[in-house]
């Protein structure tokens, strides 16, 4: 096991609803429910295969794109939808499926890897599929109140 500094999943996950938000205000990135609009960029590999083109597609569409078209990270999403296209082929190996959910994670593909980028995504209304905003959340203003909130107390 190797020694020394922080892991990725170490220690509590990120709270965006905590109620001391100080020193996290302004760092949590909220991406549109309905994704990155337009064309997918040139597939940046060589010999791309039908089902990688697919992936591509799909994954460009995604609200995440918006944030890897922002930090240039083209390269990155094309080597984890080659990746992905590998580990759905029978017969690969556990290693493949490791590599494709840990590159899932840093690009923000699973829930964990959207709290570690501290990325949220917009919430969709039920009725008509627009942007509902953020869920309201009522903050107790008094220690004894917050206490009663966590405890489900009444008195």
């Amino acid at each position: 096991m190797p020694k020394g500094g922080a892991r990725s999943r170490s220690g509590p996950a990120p709270d965006p609803e905590a109620l001391r938000r100080e020193r996290d205000a302004g760092e949590w990135t909220i991406l549109p429910a309905e994704g990155r609009q337009g064309a997918a960029p040139d597939f940046p590999l060589t010999w791309p295969e039908q089902r990688e083109m697919e992936l591509w597609e799909h994954f460009w569409k995604l609200p995440q794109a918006l944030m890897w078209e922002r930090c240039s990270q083209e390269f990155e999403v094309a080597l984890y939808v080659r990746r992905l296209a590998q580990a759905e082929e029978p017969q690969s190996s556990v290693a493949l499926g490791t590599l494709v959910r840990q590159m899932a994670d840093s690009l923000g593909l699973t829930s964990p890897g959207l709290r570690a980028n501290r990325w949220r995504i917009e919430r969709l209304s039920e009725d008509d599929q627009t942007p509902a905003g953020p869920t309201p959340t009522a903050v107790p203003t008094s220690a004894r109140a917050r206490l009663r909130a966590v405890a489900g107390g009444s008195g």
